[in-house]
C-alpha cells in the first residue's frame, strides 16, 4: 500500500463563471440563515456568521 499525503486545510479555488456565482449566492444565503437562527441563542456565533456572509458578499460583488 502506498502512502498518501493530503494537505490539511487545503482549499480549491472557486472557478469563475455562473457556477462560482451560484455557489457564492448559496453560501451567502446559508450564512445569513445561520446568523438569524442563532442570534437569540448565541450572539457571538451569529456575529461570526454575519461576518462570513459579508466576506462572501464582497467576493460576489467582485465577480459581478
Amino acid at each position: 500500500m502506498e502512502k498518501q499525503y493530503c494537505k490539511v486545510g487545503a482549499v480549491t479555488p472557486i472557478t469563475s463563471g455562473a457556477h462560482a456565482i451560484s455557489l457564492l449566492e448559496y453560501q451567502y444565503r446559508n450564512f445569513m440563515d445561520k446568523a438569524s437562527s442563532t442570534k437569540s441563542v448565541d450572539q457571538k456565533l451569529a456575529n461570526f456568521f454575519e461576518f462570513k456572509a459579508i466576506k462572501v458578499k464582497k467576493m460576489l460583488e467582485n465577480l459581478v
